[in-house]
């Protein structure tokens, strides 16, 4: 009757589907001519979102696109359609590293930076961020990179959106990894150590210990290494509770000093006004 008709439960095996495919290919029409986006359906791995018009085979992104292309197919393709395709030669195509390796001397546009960051940050300045190796798109012959993959996404869906893009004239200083280990030492304790330091000394100025046979410094001391020890991340869980084990025998022992004040009924005598015991004869 030259209706459309959805062929995910017909025995269409996805080698007949990619023989047959009509005009748009793998790419969905529905979104290119509603949203004027670049759904690339190769994605689905099954023929759920697939109908078949005019002995054609079309792919649709989503279920609510493929209801919309099965009541009114004609808006579609054909010559009801708004947009075609783009040529291949102009679609966008995601490249590996070793691919863009193997493309030098060609640099990336926008010299590295996101492009789908800096416009949807509505090209505001913190919307500058450089793009990673690993989410390269190489679109009318020019390679770009992004930040995430969402936003690698993004720009293959919306790439004429995304690639007409000018940075502005200044821009922030280039980002440069600098090894930890390079640092100077209050450099490297303020990266390294400086949280679990903190949360140290909050402790031992909170609970204030005091061992009976060390003095108040001593006994701080061993607070604070007990806890490093205790609430490490990088030691083992063994570990870890071996020496929360010792700081809580440290803190018991640091109560007695308070409990014998409080069960203790006479008051504190200095030792040379204490009476003198003589020694049996």
């Amino acid at each position: 009757k030259g209706l459309a008709a959805c062929i995910a439960d017909l025995c269409v095996t996805p080698k007949e589907c990619l023989a047959g495919l009509g005009e748009y290919g793998q790419y969905c029409p529905v979104s290119l001519n509603a949203r004027g986006e670049l759904f690339d359906c190769s994605v689905h791995a099954t023929l759920d979102y697939t109908a078949e018009y005019k002995r054609k085979y079309y792919r649709m992104s989503t279920a609510d696109d493929l209801n919309r292309f099965l009541s009114t197919p004609e808006m579609y393709c054909g010559e009801g359609a708004k947009r075609a395709l783009p040529p291949k030669e102009q679609l966008p195509r995601r490249r590996t590293a070793a691919d863009v390796k193997a493309m030098f001397p060609k640099q990336m546009e926008l010299q590295g930076y996101c492009s789908v960051t800096y416009l949807d940050e509505k090209k505001k300045y913190e919307g500058l961020v450089p793009g990673d190796e690993n989410f390269v798109v190489e679109y009318r012959e020019k390679l770009f990179c992004f930040a995430t993959e969402e936003y690698l996404q993004k720009f293959l869906r919306l790439p004429e959106t995304y690639s007409d893009v000018k940075l502005p004239k200044k821009l922030p200083p280039i980002r440069q990894l600098v090894p930890i280990a390079s640092l100077p030492m209050l450099g490297f304790m303020e990266q390294a150590v400086a949280d679990n330091i903190i949360k140290s000394l909050t402790a031992v100025g909170c609970f204030k210990p005091k061992h009976p046979y060390v003095d108040a410094k001593r006994s701080a001391l061993l607070y604070v290494g007990y806890h490093l020890k205790a609430f490490n991340p990088k030691l083992s869980e063994y570990t870890r509770s071996k020496y929360k084990k010792k700081l809580a025998l440290f803190e018991e022992s640091c109560q007695l000093i308070s409990y014998l004040g409080e069960k203790m009924s006479g008051n504190y005598v200095q030792p040379q006004k204490r009476p003198k015991i003589g020694r049996a004869v």
